[in-house]
């Protein structure tokens, strides 16, 4: 049977303390339990100035310090969590119980690991004897596993009304692979649903040549929709097209369909954007020989960070990284969306770094002690590089010996 360890046992790791804390929090969806009030009260203990938004009972947090002159810096995260149930957990989902040193609970790794470690490690850059310049802001959501409507996109829409521009902005989102630190995404597919409704005419089966099936021509538009090409995808970011439903209204089997509903989702490389992936499907459905509607849903833009010439946050958590587990980071811009698109522009370079994803969303949800003690470093590892930067004739210098 696995061994439950004692509270005794990981006394030593605080970042522990504070994982339990916020996974015992109910904050499934867009309800942020009081999570939000505990980051606040921990924060301004830090000396930072917190704001809390709230619209259509979505919480956000925008809370921010600064150090002097120098660069801004965001952390970007969120506390809401998706539902779950007791079957098939090892522990109750909402305990965050400690199962040979391994921590369980909803929102452990998909992001409540993340946000715990960074706030140890905001703790250790305050209270560290060092000088440091510029700004550091905590913007966290309870609205980015739901329709994201009401978060992150109005947090970056508070900034912009204050002038508030960000140089860089590191997303807690479980990046990871098989250990910590070996992968971290530089950017995201874009992603959009949508339906098209094809328009027939309605008539007899047995008499076909009367009628015009809308399920024929259906297929026609799916075996299109299914082969086309995009020649603007890059390694590492390509894109795809899945038919996610195919429809008729008919309750009889002797009916020539008169209308088919085809919905569908695409996730596409970052080379494109939304209006871009909409006219080049539209322009595939008028070569069908019928009337074809199409709306559309849940646009999410993609982004993407390259490296830089000069101030690059991409090499510098690179450099971090390696530093400390001893091998670089592979570059993704796999996997679905993030809230990393609502700050990532010319002038913010995003990057998402976090723990192990394999268990998100899943039963038993978990992330190893040893996994929050690992990212914690490289959090305050980053945070210690980044504002310990210098004004140097226009250009950023980091100062090596912090790292």
């Amino acid at each position: 049977m696995p061994q439950v360890l004692q509270d005794s046992q990981q006394a030593h790791f605080p970042v522990v303390d504070i994982l339990q804390q916020l996974i015992r929090a109910r904050s499934v969806t867009p309800n942020d339990a009081g999570t939000l009030a505990y980051l606040s009260q921990q924060l301004s203990k830090l000396e930072f100035e917190v704001v809390v938004i709230e619209s259509n009972g979505v919480k956000n947090l925008i809370a921010h310090r600064r150090f002097g002159e120098g660069p801004t810096l965001a952390y970007s995260g969120h506390v809401d969590v998706v539902p779950a149930t007791t079957e098939g957990w090892i522990v109750d989902p909402f305990s965050g119980e400690i199962v040979d040193g391994i921590v369980y609970g909803r929102g452990a790794a998909d992001m409540k690991g993340s946000i715990a470690a960074m706030l140890n490690a905001t703790r250790s850059l305050c209270e560290s004897e060092l000088n440091f310049s510029g700004t550091l802001y905590w913007l966290i959501t309870s609205d980015e596993e739901g329709e994201a409507t009401d978060g992150s996109a109005l947090i970056a829409e508070y900034l912009r009304r204050q002038g508030v521009a960000l140089d860089a902005c590191l997303v807690g989102e479980p990046t990871s692979h098989k250990l910590v630190g070996d992968t971290i995404k530089n950017g995201r597919r874009g992603a959009i649903s949508g339906r098209f409704i094809v328009k027939g005419k309605a008539g007899h089966v047995a008499y076909p040549e009367l009628a015009k099936n809308a399920a024929h021509i259906a297929g026609e538009l799916v075996t299109k929709l299914a082969q086309l090409n995009w020649p603007k995808d890059v390694a590492g970011s390509k894109t795809t097209l899945q038919v996610t439903g195919l429809t008729v209204p008919n309750i009889v089997d002797n009916l020539v369909p008169a209308s088919c509903e085809i919905t569908f989702n695409v996730r596409y490389s970052h080379s494109y954007k939304s209006d871009e992936i909409c006219q080049r499907l539209a322009a595939v459905s008028d070569t069908v020989n019928a009337e074809v509607s199409v709306a559309w849903e849940r646009p999410c833009e993609s982004y993407y960070t390259g490296k830089q010439a000069h101030n690059c946050f991409l090499s510098l958590i690179e450099t971090v990284i390696s530093e400390e587990l001893g091998n670089y980071p592979t570059l993704s811009t796999a996997g679905g969306t993030s809230d990393g698109r609502f700050f990532a522009n010319e002038n913010t370079q995003v990057v998402e770094c976090g723990v192990k994803n394999e268990s998100i969303h899943q039963v038993n949800e978990h992330v190893p002690i040893t996994d929050l003690v690992t990212i914690e470093r490289i959090y305050e590892r980053i945070l210690t590089a980044y504002l310990s930067q210098k004004q140097s004739d226009g250009e950023l210098v980091v100062d090596s010996n912090r790292i």
